[in-house]
């Protein structure tokens, strides 16, 4: 299975940085998930292509997490592609139909269908995916991915969500801010290592990055490691890692 980051940024744009989405691949496998600014020019950069990509999961339904998945939509029918599938929290089905209703040209353009979770096991597009609900300001899910690599999408830190992550290797975890600005949404640095302390767990990837932490990645990675014994990388737009 391999992970391509394609929007690593947050709501506040930062140089480099697409909001948030994430290609889970594996063989013919394609699974995008979030689909935020940007996200789809990131895309189109890949081999795959959003001809390629006929599932978007989305962990939680704020601006920075969706604004690209009606421009999905559009691309694939002009692309001359037949459907597409979205995947996510309760209140995803009123999403698609209130922009499809903002939109109604592109009403009928593609075949699609919604799919609302809530927890539990699931097969999305192929893989084994367990959803548990995150802490943030708006209700939401971080999936497990074959019982292997974890994505949280938005949310603070907790214990609960360290042990769901455990039953895998990989970690991509919320790292939206330096342990200067307080949070109660998103997650910190120092925050962050307190509940990764002695977590078993290979490697953790720091996401969803708001432009406070340019010139701190550094300072991040070594907070964290100073209680975490696995690997800390901060993500970046573009980078590709197997699992």
């Amino acid at each position: 299975m391999q992970l391509t980051f394609l929007g690593t940024g947050a709501a506040m744009p930062t140089p480099g940085r697409a909001q948030s989405g994430i290609l889970v691949t594996d063989g013919d496998r394609r699974l995008l998930v979030d689909v935020g600014s940007g996200v789809l020019g990131r895309l189109a950069d890949t081999e795959i292509g959003y001809e390629g990509v006929d599932t978007v999961l989305l962990t939680h339904l704020h601006l920075d997490h969706v604004s690209d998945l009606l421009a999905l939509y559009k691309a694939r029918w002009l692309a001359g592609e037949e459907s597409i599938t979205v995947v996510g929290p309760p209140g995803t089905n009123a999403l698609v139909e209130d922009l499809l209703d903002a939109h109604e040209y592109l009403r009928g353009r593609l075949n699609y269908a919604v799919r609302e979770i809530e927890g539990g096991a699931w097969t999305v597009a192929g893989f084994e995916v367990t959803a548990t609900p995150t802490r943030h300001s708006m209700d939401g899910l971080a999936y497990r991915f074959e019982d292997q690599v974890t994505i949280t999408g938005d949310t603070k830190e907790f214990q609960g969500l360290i042990s769901f992550a455990e039953v895998g290797s990989v970690l991509v975890h919320d790292c939206s801010f330096p342990d200067s600005v307080e949070q109660d949404a998103h997650t910190t640095p120092t925050k962050l290592a307190q509940v990764l302390d002695g977590a078993a767990l290979d490697r953790v990837y720091l996401t969803h990055l708001y432009p406070q932490t340019v010139g701190k990645h550094q300072e991040m990675i070594e907070t964290i490691e100073s209680r975490f014994d696995g690997e800390v990388q901060v993500a970046a737009d573009g980078m590709q890692i197997g699992v």
